[in-house]
C-alpha cells in the first residue's frame, strides 16, 4: 500500500506588526520570517514524522527550491513534484502583539494543476493505495473522480471550505479528516453529535475523524479503522 498526498506547497511570509493594517494605512513591520508551509506540505511532513512513507505530488514555481529541500529533509518522496513557470503559492501573514492574525493567500503554482499532470501522477498508484487531499489546489473534484475510478482510497481534509467542495462528489471519499468548523460548514449543524450523525447518514461508506479543539473525538472505535497510523497521528 502506498500513500500519496496531492496538495499545496507554500511559502509563508510572516510579518510582526503592532496591529493589523487598516484600509489605506501604511505601517512599519517589526520583523519578518519565511516558513515553508501549505496544508499539503504540512500534512506530508506530519505523516513522514509519524513514520509513514509519503509521496507528495504538487507544483512549485521557479522559486520553489526551498520547498523541495524541506520535503527531502523530512524524507518525503518528491518524485511527483514538478516545477512550473511563475511563482509558488504563498501567504502574507500579519501577526499583531496579541497574537491575532490576518492572512492573504496567493494560489500561484498550486492553482496550475492540469488534468494531464493529475493523470500522470495517478498512473503510478493502484487500487487500495491511499490519496490524501486538501482544498488548496485546483481540479479537486477531478482528482477525486479519477482516484475513485482507479480504486484508490480517498482521505479528504475539506479545508479551506469554499464552493469547490460542493462541486465534488463526496460520496467517493473513504475518510473525512475535519474539525468542528469544517464539520459545521459541510452539514449545517453546530453540535458535534449532530455533525457526526449527519455525516454518517450522508456518507455511510466513509469513516470520519472529527477533531474537537484540544480534545479529539472519534466517529467509531479508532482501533477498528483500517487506516495508516500516520492519519491518526496527523490529527
Amino acid at each position: 500500500m502506498k500513500l500519496l498526498n496531492m496538495g499545496s506547497l507554500n511559502y509563508d511570509y510572516v510579518y510582526r506588526v503592532s496591529h493589523i493594517v487598516k484600509p489605506g494605512e501604511t505601517i512599519l513591520s517589526k520583523g519578518m520570517e519565511i516558513f515553508c508551509g501549505g496544508k499539503g506540505l504540512n500534512q506530508s511532513v506530519a505523516l513522514a514524522r509519524a513514520g509513514e512513507r509519503v509521496y507528495h505530488a504538487g507544483l512549485v514555481g521557479m522559486d520553489g527550491d526551498l520547498l523541495l529541500e524541506t520535503c527531502k529533509e523530512n524524507q518525503i518522496d518528491t518524485s511527483y513534484i514538478k516545477k512550473v513557470e511563475g511563482k509558488s503559492g504563498h501567504t502574507m501573514i500579519q501577526v499583531d502583539e496579541n497574537g491575532q492574525n490576518c492572512i492573504l493567500l496567493y494560489g500561484g503554482s498550486n492553482q496550475a494543476f492540469t488534468k494531464e499532470y493529475i493523470g500522470d501522477v495517478l498512473d503510478s498508484f493502484d487500487k487500495g493505495d491511499w490519496i490524501l487531499l486538501q482544498n488548496e489546489v485546483n481540479h479537486l473534484g477531478y482528482i477525486i473522480d479519477q482516484a475513485y475510478e482507479k480504486g484508490l482510497r480517498i482521505a479528504l481534509n475539506p479545508s479551506p471550505f469554499n464552493r469547490a467542495i460542493y462541486e465534488c462528489d463526496l460520496s467517493k471519499v473513504s475518510l473525512f479528516l475535519l474539525n468542528e468548523i469544517e464539520g459545521e460548514q459541510i452539514t449545517g449543524k453546530s453540535d458535534k453529535k449532530e455533525i457526526l450523525d449527519t455525516l454518517e447518514k450522508r456518507y455511510p461508506e466513509a469513516e470520519i475523524i472529527l477533531t474537537l479543539g484540544s480534545v479529539t473525538g472519534w466517529y467509531t472505535d479508532i482501533s477498528q479503522l483500517n487506516l495508516p497510523m500516520g492519519f491518526i497521528k496527523l490529527m
